[in-house]
């Protein structure tokens, strides 16, 4: 367990989990709820409280809704995660997650998130000036509010220039922020192949445009989940092609928060980039075999570690 605090998280628009399981569900039915949760989350918060469990404390900044965040607030005090967010006017938005173990699918319906004023972000910005020299690694993860550019995040690596910065969204906020240069970036691999513009169908595919992207934005590592084929690990000089053991899904919430989580956590410890990619996937295996937020135990995680494989690479498609 590490005493120092050494990683942030940025969660820009979080939101409350509401896990709702349905077995055989069915759209335009009428459908009868097994269970349900709230949970406070978003991605960085989740990769926050993963490594809490795991024993490594973390910050969390970014915009919480000031009229909702006692969910929150319980959760930080809990795991004893330090709470830098900027409260911001409104609600924070609830994300409903539809879990069917029958069919093994999770619905997601996800709501806009509040629009944050200039006066909050520059209230973050000012956060994460303060919070850089004495942190190593900073977790920039999730989708762009409405209202704010999708610049941001470009914005956030340049100042946090000579740090750790783990890159972890999609879209425009993605194409904007990989030229800044982040030390690490983890699209899934449908993400990756619309950057790329084509699709990436085969391991060498995903390896080349791995290392194109590395090569040209001076970024150090690069990690693409595959869902059950699990994720390729590219630095310099090594590829970990790592696959998770099957599992029954019982949600997919919070899978790719998991595996950041993994992966920073093996970074902090001085793992090899093998055995830090067997940690990430077994973070993410955990996350995956039960509905809630968090890790169950540290104890399965190091059950799931050693069922995790390392494949080889080829030419050959999925």
């Amino acid at each position: 367990m590490s005493q120092e605090n050494r990683v942030v998280t940025v969660t820009i628009n979080p939101a409350i989990d509401q896990t709702v399981t349905i077995p055989n569900f069915t759209a335009g039915a009428v459908n009868r709820v097994q269970s349900s949760q709230m949970d406070a989350g978003g991605k960085g918060i989740n990769v926050a409280s993963f490594l809490a469990d795991f024993g490594e404390r973390a910050t969390v900044t970014g915009f919480l809704g000031a009229e909702n965040d006692e969910i929150f607030r319980n959760l930080f005090e809990r795991k004893g995660i330090t709470d830098r967010c900027v409260r911001i006017a409104g609600q924070t938005r609830i994300g409903v997650k539809i879990s069917d173990q029958v069919l093994h699918q999770t619905t997601d319906i996800n709501f806009p998130g509040e629009e944050p004023s200039e006066a909050d972000i520059t209230h973050l910005f000012e956060i994460l000036a303060e919070l850089a020299p004495t942190h190593e690694w900073f977790v920039l993860s999730g989708s762009i509010p409405q209202g704010v550019s999708a610049g941001i995040y470009a914005e956030m690596v340049r100042i946090l220039a000579g740090k750790k910065v783990v890159l972890d969204t999609s879209g425009k906020g993605f194409r904007e922020a990989v030229p800044a240069g982040p030390w690490l970036i983890k699209p899934n691999v449908d993400e990756l192949s619309e950057y790329a513009g084509r699709q990436l169908d085969s391991p060498a595919a995903i390896l080349e445009e791995a290392r194109s992207i590395m090569g040209r934005n001076n970024i150090h590592c690069v990690v693409i989940s595959m869902g059950k084929e699990g994720a390729i690990f590219v630095e310099s000089n090594e590829t970990i092609w790592v696959v998770p053991p099957p599992v029954e899904v019982k949600s997919t919430v919070g899978a790719g928060d998991a595996m950041v989580a993994g992966i920073v956590a093996g970074k902090i410890r001085g793992l090899s980039l093998s055995e830090c990619a067997r940690l990430a996937t077994a973070f993410s295996v955990t996350a995956i075999s039960h509905i809630g937020s968090g890790l169950p135990s540290v104890q399965s995680v190091e059950q799931a570690r050693e069922q995790v494989t390392i494949r080889e690479l080829s030419r050959k498609s999925f």
